[in-house]
C-alpha cells in the first residue's frame, strides 16, 4: 500500500515539475516573441508584464493545488506507516 502511495506522489510531483516547466518555457517564448513584435518598446513591456503577472498567478494556483495533494498523500503516507509500526509491535510484544 505505502509503495502505491509513493509512486503516486512522485508521479504527482513529476507532473507538477512538467507543468511548472512548460508554463516556464511558454513565458519565455511569449517574452521573446513580444520583443520582436512590430509595438513600441513600451507598449511590448507593459504587455510582457501584465501576461506574465497573469500566467504567474494561474501557475501559483495550480502550485498551490499540487501542493496540497501531495500533502494529503504524505499525510496518508505517515498514517499508513505509523499504522504498520504499530502492528509490528504487537506482533513483537505477543
Amino acid at each position: 500500500m505505502s509503495d502505491e502511495l509513493r509512486q503516486e506522489t512522485e508521479s504527482t510531483h513529476s507532473e507538477s515539475n512538467g507543468i511548472v516547466w512548460f508554463l516556464t518555457g511558454a513565458m519565455i517564448g511569449a517574452a521573446i516573441a513580444m520583443l520582436y513584435a512590430p509595438k513600441s518598446g513600451k507598449d511590448a513591456r507593459q504587455y510582457i508584464a501584465d501576461k506574465s503577472k497573469e500566467t504567474i498567478g494561474e501557475t501559483g494556483k495550480n502550485f498551490v493545488e499540487s501542493s496540497k495533494e501531495m500533502f494529503e498523500r504524505g499525510r496518508q503516507l505517515v498514517d499508513d506507516a505509523a499504522d504498520l509500526f504499530e502492528r509490528g509491535r504487537k506482533l513483537v510484544k505477543g
